[in-house]
């Protein structure tokens, strides 16, 4: 079954509590939206669609899931968390006004979970997503209540990996490679890069997929130099990189396989700084292991490619979290104060440029003790069509 067990929620639950006694909170307010869900969905399952969700979590006591005023019948449905609040402050964008429809405030939010204990200081978690309307009647209704930010008592939490988000994320990662496999079956010149996502798209839902696990990329030509962007009506060409970037999501999971490929063979400049990314790609993983200070890794990688000469065309790397967003905490950074742990999941993130063209290979690893296990290793190579 492509989702987590219910008996798993009830733990993360119970170590977010203890999280929130420890920060010396009486509760947590969690924010998601439909972008970026995963906060609300780790603790109920329940993800937000066109309006946003909180989760409000007690030190004692037990959670409230709290969603707009259209989501009740959806999240009765869905929510793993039985208590449920409908408010104004989670509406669509559009801010509609729901005349006849009986809502909300915090106040009766924090009865529902605290009973009549005190609300002397609550943690917010999904801080730099929280809008103002949810801020501002926090400060309206609770003011003498002091609002820390406190993303830390849910992150770290979802950092080391279940045995039950491994297995899923293995599926998202599957699903992906399935994707691309079909992709570099069907590919021809003259398609649009948006034709190209269409295959994809297809081969995610069919194999098991229930959502694309990022925004998923198909560039040819000049369009692969961006490191963010989206797919066009631009028309694939021979002898070009073309660069892929496909993730699915399963169960909540995201995953993302990265592969630079052409149609005929590349010219040698653009073959070198890809070939080039590949090698640096899999020198990130020989350099991580549990245990290690992640600044080190990035120093010495850092180190690799300044030593190769290829400094100048690298825009960042080389990792960053994945999990339930395909970006998420932690980064390696060499400004990084941690340590790698087992069960630490990473995207592996090699991103180079030229002057007129760009690559990326990504691919998703599991820290181990004595180094990373690959979620994806059937494109570790160069794809020339």
């Amino acid at each position: 079954m492509n989702a987590i067990p219910k008996a798993e929620y009830g733990e993360r639950i119970a170590k977010f509590q203890a999280n929130i006694r420890a920060a010396g909170l009486d509760a947590v307010l969690a924010h998601s939206n439909e972008a970026d869900f995963a906060n609300v969905r780790y603790l109920s399952e329940y993800w937000p669609t066109f309006e946003s969700a909180g989760v409000f979590v007690p030190a004692k006591g037990k959670p409230v899931l709290i969603i707009g005023p259209e989501s009740e019948a959806y999240a009765q449905g869905r929510s793993l968390i039985p208590d449920i609040a409908m408010m104004v402050e989670y509406r669509e964008s559009a801010d509609p006004e729901y005349p006849g429809i009986p809502v909300a405030d915090y106040a009766r939010v924090a009865k529902m979970a605290m009973g009549n204990r005190p609300l002397k200081k609550l943690g917010l978690v999904g801080f730099s997503i929280m809008p103002l309307p949810v801020y501002f009647s926090l400060q309206r209704e609770f003011p003498g209540t002091e609002l820390v930010k406190a993303d830390d008592t849910l992150v770290s939490l979802r950092i080391n990996k279940s045995a039950n988000e491994v297995k899923l994320m293995k599926k998202a990662y599957q699903i992906s490679e399935q994707a691309i496999d079909a992709i570099l079956g069907e590919i021809k010149p003259g398609m649009t890069e948006l034709q190209v996502i269409g295959i994809a798209q297809r081969e995610i839902y069919k194999n098991g997929g229930e959502y694309e696990g990022h925004a998923l990329y198909c560039f040819c030509g000049p369009g692969t130099k961006h490191a963010i962007s989206r797919p066009t009506h631009n028309k694939i060409k021979r002898n070009e990189v073309i660069q892929l970037n496909i993730g699915a999501r399963v169960g909540g999971y995201s995953s993302s396989v990265g592969v630079p490929c052409s149609i005929g063979k590349l010219p040698p400049r653009k073959r070198r700084l890809v070939e080039f990314g590949l090698e640096a790609h899999l020198k990130t993983y020989e350099l991580m292991r549990g245990g290690k200070d992640a600044a080190s890794v990035v120093r010495e990688y850092e180190a690799f490619v300044e030593q190769r000469g290829f400094r100048q065309n690298m825009l960042y790397g080389p990792c960053h979290g994945i999990g339930m967003m395909e970006v998420e905490r932690p980064w390696l950074e060499s400004t990084s104060a941690y340590t790698l742990q087992e069960n630490m999941m990473f995207q592996v993130d090699t991103f180079f440029q030229g002057e007129d063209f760009g690559l990326r290979w990504e691919n998703g690893v599991r820290v181990t003790k004595t180094g990373v296990e690959r979620l994806s290793k059937k494109f570790q190579r160069m794809v020339e069509l």
